[in-house]
């Protein structure tokens, strides 16, 4: 993600985040949105982006890989935003034709003013942006595309388990997911530490709750787990040093980092960690948070060392 322009930091030093404009949905059949049909979507991602990343794991997960076909923007924003190319040079996204991401919804509305976010996913057949509204995007994902899963694709938001991870998702987005960046681009003391106290606050009793529990909800994976991972999964890499998160350490938990190594070692996470992207990333492109431009050594941690919780419930 991009640091905030002025319209997303309020009088009071607070960051807000910008509205999703495109917020088109998917149904199974067709009959009430967009249908849901093999070849016929592209989900564009930044690897370092978390919103983003939650979709990539989730499309790995369902077996979505030869349904919905998937364009990886390069790491660095400069000021036409994110770019498609790969380390050797400047690539246009050979299905789509787009050179950067900011054609795409400029094709879709020619008015839009708002920054070129990633997750999002272009309609090849309509030749229009979907939708860009990032917590729709898993669901739709998990819940419209159901004939297209992998016969032993996990069911990551059952029915049963809906109004629970709906309500664990909400103060998860507040005060984690969210809430990192509420801190690092707060412009006041103030904002700064409510954000920090809320964040730390929120893991304390994660951590809490995973001691007895090998998942978030249900004692199963689901959308909760992916939502949290990939903030766990870029804290001790980014938030703790780039926004000042810096309280505790990831590692510092003892059940939060055991769990996070859990999830990194399950099929369908680790191949989608890409720790040069996430650094290169956030401290080449946030000039006001590090004008250096230097990327952090670091840290050395081992992700794949034994969890052991394999045995709770």
């Amino acid at each position: 993600m991009t640091g905030p322009t002025a319209a997303e930091t309020s009088a009071d030093g607070a960051f807000v985040r910008q509205p999703y404009r495109f917020r088109g949905r998917f149904s199974r059949d067709g009959s009430t949105a967009f249908p849901a049909e093999a070849g016929r979507y592209r989900l564009y991602v930044s690897l370092a982006c978390p919103w983003a990343h939650r979709a990539i794991i989730v499309r790995n997960l369902l077996g979505l890989q030869n349904v919905i076909s998937m364009a990886v923007v390069d790491p660095v924003r400069d000021e036409r935003g994110w770019a498609l190319r790969d380390g050797s040079g400047h690539e246009r996204d050979g299905v789509c034709g787009f050179d950067f991401l900011s054609e795409a919804y400029l094709r879709s509305d020619a008015s839009y003013e708002g920054r070129y976010t990633v997750p999002c996913i272009w309609d090849t057949r309509t030749e229009r942006l979907v939708t860009n509204n990032f917590p729709d995007i898993t669901i739709d994902f998990e819940t419209e595309f159901v004939d297209f899963h992998a016969p032993q694709a996990p069911e990551l938001y059952p029915a049963h388990l809906k109004s629970e991870i709906d309500a664990l998702n909400d103060v998860l987005y507040r005060d984690v997911n969210d809430g990192v960046y509420k801190a690092g681009f707060a412009t006041s003391q103030a904002k700064y530490e409510e954000a920090v106290h809320a964040l730390f606050a929120r893991l304390d009793d994660l951590d809490a709750r995973l001691a007895s529990s090998r998942y978030l909800v249900g004692g199963q994976l689901t959308e909760s787990d992916i939502r949290l991972f990939t903030t766990l999964v870029r804290f001790d890499a980014v938030y703790a040093i780039h926004f000042k998160c810096s309280v505790r350490r990831l590692v510092d938990y003892e059940h939060l980092w055991a769990y996070a190594r859990d999830l990194y070692q399950r099929p369908g996470f680790q191949e989608t960690v890409n720790f040069d992207h996430i650094k290169r990333h956030y401290y080449l492109t946030h000039e006001k948070l590090n004008p250096s431009r230097l990327v952090p050594v670091g840290p050395a941690v081992n992700w794949n060392a034994p969890h052991r919780r394999e045995a709770l419930p």
